[in-house]
C-alpha cells in the first residue's frame, strides 16, 4: 500500500506561481512512475504531467506545456509540480498518482495509476 499526500495548493492571482508537493510512503518510491492530474468543477479529471522513475523522462498536457514543470527527489520520496504563469483555467483540485508497475514510462491515463492522493485545491483569481 502506498500513501500519497499532496500539499502546496492555495489561492493565487493570475500570472502567479505555486509549487505542489506530493510525498509518498514506502521504500520503493524510486521505482514508481508519478503523475499529476486535475479536476475542475463540473469536469472530468484530466492529465497534467508525468515523470518516470528516474526523472529522465517527462510529459505534459498541451495546456500546461511551457508553464508547468514536474520533477522528483527520490531521496525525499517526493514529486513536485512547479506551476508558473497560472491562468484562471488552471483552477482545480490537483491530484498526484503513483504507478508501481510501469515506473519506466511517462503515463497519461487514469487507469495507468494504482494509488492516488486526496488532492489539493488550486484557485487562480483574475
Amino acid at each position: 500500500q502506498v500513501q500519497l499526500a499532496e500539499s502546496g495548493g492555495g489561492l493565487v492571482q493570475a500570472g502567479g506561481s505555486l509549487r505542489l508537493s506530493c510525498v509518498a510512503s514506502g521504500r520503493s518510491f524510486s521505482t514508481y512512475g508519478m503523475g499529476w492530474f486535475r479536476q475542475a468543477p463540473g469536469k472530468e479529471r484530466s492529465f497534467v504531467a508525468a515523470i518516470n522513475w528516474s526523472g529522465s523522462s517527462t510529459y505534459y498536457a498541451d495546456s500546461v506545456k511551457g508553464r508547468f514543470t514536474i520533477s522528483r527527489d527520490n531521496a525525499k520520496n517526493t514529486v513536485y509540480l512547479q506551476m508558473n504563469s497560472l491562468k484562471t483555467e488552471d483552477t482545480a483540485v490537483y491530484y498526484c498518482a503513483a504507478s508501481t508497475t510501469n515506473g519506466g514510462y511517462t503515463l497519461t491515463r487514469d487507469s495507468d495509476y494504482t494509488y492516488w492522493g486526496q488532492g489539493t485545491q488550486v484557485t487562480v483569481s483574475s
